[in-house]
């Protein structure tokens, strides 16, 4: 199978989640993807708004809105779940513990966007990170994908690198807590059952 893995904050998880997903495993065939909020990110000290559990609850609600055509399967996943010694979850631990999961002749695809992507070199043991997966790196606003030259990536390494340049997200997370504040239902951004959610545990200041 050819298993993707979506992490990130997912503060709120929005339609553009969804959007990144679809698009995704249309382009290159996935099987199933694993929408995996993150608990702590090494390099977001200020961490999320919600708490683990609450974004976990909100992914479930988001990968209940399964693709149409049935071709692949959203699921949510708590492997970056909070770590017992209160350390930041490292993309390569991570993806090593599905790595060990998973049957030997399963592919895994990181979902990235790419600002992140081009901060690669900061994350922990970036060479062990192109080894244990294929990349694809989701087009943002004013984000050349062409600069990838500046991650130093030799040619066997840039051949798991793959780009999504056909969709990116419209409205950040940020964006969506602001409005959410605001007293916006934010009903072209969020699924209803999300926002029925977030107004019932009293998330984001509603």
């Amino acid at each position: 199978m050819r298993i993707g893995f979506f992490g990130g904050s997912f503060d709120p998880p929005h339609y553009g989640h969804l959007a990144v997903g679809s698009a995704a495993a249309k382009a290159f065939s996935l099987d199933r993807i694993l929408f995996a909020p993150t608990a702590r990110q090494p390099l977001k000290p200020d961490g999320p708004t919600a708490s683990f559990e609450d974004r976990l609850a909100m992914v479930s609600l988001l990968c209940a809105l399964q693709p149409e055509d049935g071709s692949t399967r959203f699921d949510s996943s708590a492997l970056d779940a909070p770590l017992a010694d209160g350390s930041p979850n490292y993309t390569v631990a991570t993806l090593s513990t599905l790595r060990q999961q998973l049957p030997r002749e399963d592919s895994i695809f990181v979902l990235v966007g790419a600002d992140a992507f081009l901060d690669l070199r900061r994350w922990r043991s970036p060479d062990a990170l192109l080894g244990l997966a294929e990349w694809i790196v989701v087009s943002r606003p004013n984000v050349s994908l062409q600069t990838l030259d500046r991650l130093q990536l030799k040619p066997e390494q840039l051949q798991r690198v793959h780009l999504l340049e056909s969709v990116w997200e419209p409205a950040s997370a940020t964006n969506i807590r602001a409005l959410l504040r605001s007293g916006s239902d934010c009903a072209d951004l969020l699924p209803g059952s999300i926002l029925n959610y977030i107004r019932a545990h009293h998330l984001y200041g509603t």
